[in-house]
């Protein structure tokens, strides 16, 4: 699958893994270590963008804990429809962008976030578009946050070589998430393993 035809998956996407797909689940165990990561690492008043927000599950329980400065990014335009139905005080407080991240994120200035985080959504980056991973240090003045799939349930994850596909449908890229932003000059503050995904949190030093 070459990028585009990977964006144009997400960019079309409905039913299983769709903006209304993830609504429906609602907030889950990653949302609230989310929380209680910037509780304790960011000050209240953060500027906080989520990549590949989706319909804002992960924002609007954020939100509910008192982060107000909220923005997100994502690729699919049905997204934001599905937020003003399901967190309509997160659609009208938020701000929101419809676009792949590798076309927005290098419009945002530096250091235009305290905070970014993305989940299970770098794991589908293509390979040729791994430039974005140091357009996000450079877009956050603090911390960046992936929660992303390195192979913690035994049916989906690692299995040979550097790409595993999803459902027999898109491909989800496998990558040491430490190395590739400590090496980009950030430092792991944090690693926790889930039943899904692998939480790390990085500094800017």
């Amino acid at each position: 699958m070459d990028p585009e035809d990977n964006r144009r998956t997400w960019a079309e996407r409905s039913a299983d893994f769709s903006p209304e797909y993830y609504a429906e689940i609602g907030p889950n165990e990653v949302s609230e270590t989310l929380a209680t990561v910037l509780d304790y690492y960011a000050a209240d008043d953060a500027r906080i963008l989520e990549i590949g927000c989706g319909s804002g599950r992960h924002l609007a329980h954020l939100r509910d804990q008192g982060f107000e400065r909220l923005a997100g990014v994502d690729i699919n335009d049905d997204s934001f429809d599905v937020m003003a139905e399901h967190y309509p005080r997160l659609a009208e407080t938020g701000t929101f962008r419809t676009g792949a991240i590798e076309d927005v994120l290098p419009e945002y200035e530096d250091d235009a976030f305290d905070v970014i985080f993305s989940v299970e959504t770098l794991q589908h980056v293509h390979p040729d578009d791994e430039w974005v991973f140091e357009e996000l240090t450079r877009v956050t003045s603090d911390l960046l946050i992936t929660a992303e799939n390195e192979g913690n349930s035994p049916d989906r994850g690692r299995f040979d070589g550097e790409v595993s596909v999803v459902d027999d449908e898109f491909p989800l890229y496998h990558r040491d998430w430490k190395r590739v932003f400590t090496d980009l000059g950030l430092a792991q503050l944090v690693r926790e393993g889930g039943e899904r995904d692998t939480i790390r949190v990085f500094r800017v030093v």
